[in-house]
């Protein structure tokens, strides 16, 4: 199905941003950076970049953000009677990650924000996250009889994989070979403790 013409510019526009500001942050820093610049330098206004972004500092976690576009689409592609774990393992996996501008995102990440700014918005992501999933198990299982079983579901897998990323985040080595090995960890920890279909059951 094609694309909303509106939503690929949107996405190139993202693109674009987060292009610029990871090439000014190399050279100059992040706090020595400016929005105005990153704007210019990718071609668009001041005001198309807040449209995008409230701040500079949330272009640092604009990776999640597109990953979390495309883990909708994934999932989404995945059989409807796979369990879910084990789709939500394959779509990450499938991941085309750009090693070199997540690792140097990160980097900037740990070195230039407060710890706590970090930790507050990856719990908006596993939200975010939680969400994603919610919505497919919603359109897999259906009706209220199971409302339990898909909202605990979607909220421990979602919080399996940022606790995953924690940990990542605390080593001193921070690869994405690493992070690709807790999560998956992390993921087969919680299987265990699901039902056959990989789902939550409270009866």
């Amino acid at each position: 199905m094609a694309r909303n013409p509106q939503t690929a510019r949107s996405e190139r526009t993202r693109v674009a941003l987060r292009r610029a500001a990871l090439a000014r942050f190399q050279s100059q820093g992040v706090e020595a950076t400016s929005a105005e610049q990153i704007a210019e330098d990718a071609g668009v206004t001041l005001r198309t970049f807040y449209r995008h972004f409230p701040s500079k500092h949330d272009l640092l976690f604009a990776d999640y953000d597109s990953g979390l576009q495309w883990f909708r689409g994934a999932m989404a592609a995945r059989p409807a009677d796979e369990p879910i774990v084990e789709s939500v393992r394959a779509a990450i996996f499938a991941f085309p990650y750009d090693v070199q501008p997540l690792t140097q995102m990160a980097a900037f990440r740990a070195a230039e924000l407060d710890p706590d700014r970090i930790v507050a918005h990856l719990r908006q992501v596993e939200a975010d996250l939680a969400t994603a999933i919610t919505e497919i198990l919603r359109r897999r299982f259906g009706g209220d009889d199971r409302a339990l079983d898909v909202v605990v579901t979607a909220r421990c897998i979602a919080a399996a994989l940022f606790g995953a990323m924690e940990v990542w985040m605390l080593r001193d080595r921070r690869t994405l070979a690493d992070l690709a090995e807790a999560s998956h960890a992390s993921l087969t920890a919680l299987e265990s403790g699901l039902g056959d279909d990989g789902m939550f059951r409270h009866y």
